[in-house]
């Protein structure tokens, strides 16, 4: 076994403890519901995180966001109910790949899966006219495959394809909405230092952050920025120091903004992992360096705001943080709870498919978790 190499404090009245690499998650501390027993059935990346985006270690059914778009409806006509963005870690930048199914919709409709933002030029492909076609010849076009479209449907009654003329036509709302939502100059210069230097730089976890509260106001229903780069099997406390750097700030300027806003009590924010690490070590150890391996048993999360109560921590475990002794988390719990606070009965939210009623906490019994509802 291998003590930490970073020293953890308590924080605000909660007294909640956190580590010396989150000094800007402290003073977020007293917002926060820390769970430290969270419990996952996968040990291996691809199945872990495949598992918490859809509640099955096995690709091609919804995620959870899929599952909030087509649950709610939408919030805004003008953008989709689901948003997703990627940015790299400066840790260990060549970690674990992600894949688009992480926020595919399965076997629901396609135009409840997740529209991924870029960081460059077009923040979404194929949106943007090319050279030589203005709005007008746009909308002419669209109508004209509308019409066709249509026509199609009449005879095949495929479903998909008015999914297809929805998500043209969202497409063309998308070329004023997402120019508008992604042009962060209107922002105060106050506001751009709270969540610090890296915001200025597309692409980065920070500018993520800020983007993110701005679809929070522009009712996006479900808003997920995935970070890569959390996989020290060794050379751990110089990669791990480095993925705190590009979150902490950000991640408690986020829930600063929302707050300030008044917008944190009505928007759930999650901030986690797919699984733990073990306390004893992989890979070479010295007074300077070490690694972990990956560990489903316990591991920790944070929530914010949207009906979760502030200030608390959730689940112990044992002396060796490698089994849980109190208020065990499983992810379908998680995901239950997740529901609840959006106002949605997860044993209601399904879809019939090959004779089963699909549903995101999966066919057995499984609850929110009361003790931590606001």
């Amino acid at each position: 076994m291998v003590a930490s190499a970073f020293d953890f404090n308590q924080h605000g009245e909660s007294g909640n403890w956190l580590s010396e690499l989150l000094p800007h998650t402290g003073e977020i501390a007293d917002d926060l519901c820390i769970i430290r027993s969270m419990q996952t059935e996968a040990i291996n990346h691809d199945p872990a995180i495949t598992f918490f985006q859809t509640g099955s270690q096995i690709a091609g059914r919804p995620s959870m966001g899929a599952w909030v778009a087509y649950g709610l409806g939408t919030g805004n006509r003008d953008l989709p109910n689901f948003m997703v963005l990627v940015s790299r870690g400066t840790g260990r930048s060549a970690g674990q790949p992600l894949y688009d199914r992480l926020w595919g919709s399965g076997m629901l409709p396609t135009q409840y899966q997740g529209v991924k933002l870029r960081s460059g030029k077009d923040p979404v492909l194929y949106i943007s006219n090319p050279a030589g076609c203005d709005p007008n010849t746009r909308r002419q076009m669209l109508d004209q495959l509308r019409a066709l479209n249509l026509e199609k449907h009449q005879v095949v009654q495929d479903p998909e394809i008015l999914a297809r003329i929805e998500q043209y036509e969202l497409a063309f709302r998308m070329q004023t909405s997402v120019p508008e939502m992604t042009d962060i100059s209107d922002e105060p210069q106050h506001v751009l230092d709270m969540y610090g230097p890296d915001v200025q730089k597309p692409g980065t976890y920070a500018r993520n952050c800020l983007l993110a509260r701005r679809m929070a106001e522009r009712d996006v229903r479900f808003i997920q920025l995935f970070h890569m780069g959390w996989d020290q099997h060794d050379s751990l406390p110089n990669h791990l120091s480095k993925q705190c750097k590009d979150t902490d700030q950000a991640s408690a300027a986020l829930v600063k903004d929302l707050k300030q806003r008044g917008l944190l009590d009505e928007t759930l924010v999650i901030w986690g992992g797919e699984f733990g690490r073990t306390v004893y070590s992989q890979g070479k150890v010295s007074e300077v360096t070490y690694g972990r391996d990956h560990h489903p048993r316990c591991f920790s999360i944070w929530m914010a705001g949207g009906g979760i109560k502030p200030g608390i921590t959730y689940g112990t475990t044992d002396d060796f943080s490698y089994n849980i002794v109190e208020n065990e988390v499983p992810i379908s719990d998680l995901h239950a709870t997740i529901l609840h606070c959006l106002g949605i009965d997860h044993k209601r939210l399904s879809i019939p498919y090959q004779g089963l009623d699909v549903k995101l906490t999966g066919v057995e019994e499984h609850h929110p978790i009361e003790a931590i509802l606001g």
